[in-house]
């Protein structure tokens, strides 16, 4: 399960993933959290990131590809991922396209987020954050129960981002429309997209995107053997949603048509010829006597 979240800035793409990641078992991959964690954590990419942000500037596409790369080779993305916030940009996909080819693990789908602006800039100028255990809430649509608590850890720490305005939404915005709503196109092109409503409430938004996963996707690679013992576990092919074989490899041999076995003639040594099953006598050779 290979999948990407692309939607504009405020659509809840990295919430979604966060859930997605919990309900099928697979990582999120946010670029923003692996710069982080890289600048913290120092080693060659890491450093190069760090020099960067600390400048002001923009981390290089090649950096940003090589921690991507270092996060798909971990064990944990076996099973699949879900990308979160790269790309960004037309260059940045044929990048990732690229790698994930040479990996062997090409996108699956592209799940497109999409809502409307108005709500985008609630979103985002609404936004605040808990200093001390992370949690989000919005005071337009889901503020705490208590005013300035933190539902989850009842700390006192809730704060807005001072880029959380109405003049850094709209930048945000017309920046997105311009280098990043473009991908909506580019893996349309593919047939890879989807596109799913982000309005109304988290847990609605998340099902409406696990029953696209359930219905659309998951059976594109859901060949799944379960049991052991032997080999003889039950094998489940699922698609289009249904199960269409569900036997274990002995049965499925047991109820594999019989070959047909050749009609053969083999003499034995009483003299008779067998004839698929048959016995017949056989015929004593003619001899011709000479005359004197």
């Amino acid at each position: 399960m290979r999948i990407l979240l692309l939607g504009a800035p405020g659509s809840g793409k990295g919430t979604q993933a966060k859930l997605l990641g919990e309900r099928y078992g697979i990582p999120q991959i946010s670029t923003g959290d692996l710069l982080r964690e890289a600048a913290a954590g120092g080693g060659k990419l890491g450093r190069r990131a760090k020099a960067a942000m600390a400048a002001g500037e923009l981390v290089s596409d090649e950096v940003v590809l090589g921690m991507v790369e270092q996060r798909l080779k971990k064990p944990d993305t076996k099973r699949g991922f879900i990308l979160d916030g790269f790309p960004r940009n037309i260059p940045q996909a044929q990048a990732l396209d690229g790698l994930l080819n040479w990996l062997g693990r090409p996108l699956q789908v592209t799940l497109y987020i999409n809502v409307n602006q108005d709500t985008l800039v609630k979103r985002l100028t609404g936004r605040i954050t808990c200093g001390g255990c992370g949690a989000i809430y919005n005071e337009f649509f889901s503020p705490p129960r208590k005013s300035g608590v933190c539902d989850a850890c009842g700390r006192r720490k809730l704060k807005k981002r001072g880029d959380d305005n109405a003049a850094t939404a709209h930048n945000r915005l017309v920046v997105y429309e311009r280098d990043t709503e473009p991908l909506v196109d580019y893996y349309k092109a593919q047939q890879k997209l989807r596109t799913v409503s982000g309005d109304g409430g988290v847990k609605d938004i998340c099902a409406r995107i696990g029953n696209l996963i359930d219905a659309d996707i998951r059976p594109l690679s859901t060949a799944v053997e379960l049991g052991g013992g032997g080999g003889d576990g039950v094998q489940t092919i699922i698609s289009g949603g249904q199960v269409v074989a569900a036997e274990s490899p002995s049965a499925a041999k047991k109820s594999a048509p019989a070959k047909k076995k050749k009609k053969t003639a083999a003499v034995s040594r009483a003299g008779t010829t067998k004839v698929a099953g048959k016995k017949t006598a056989r015929k004593k050779p003619t001899t011709t006597r000479r005359k004197k």
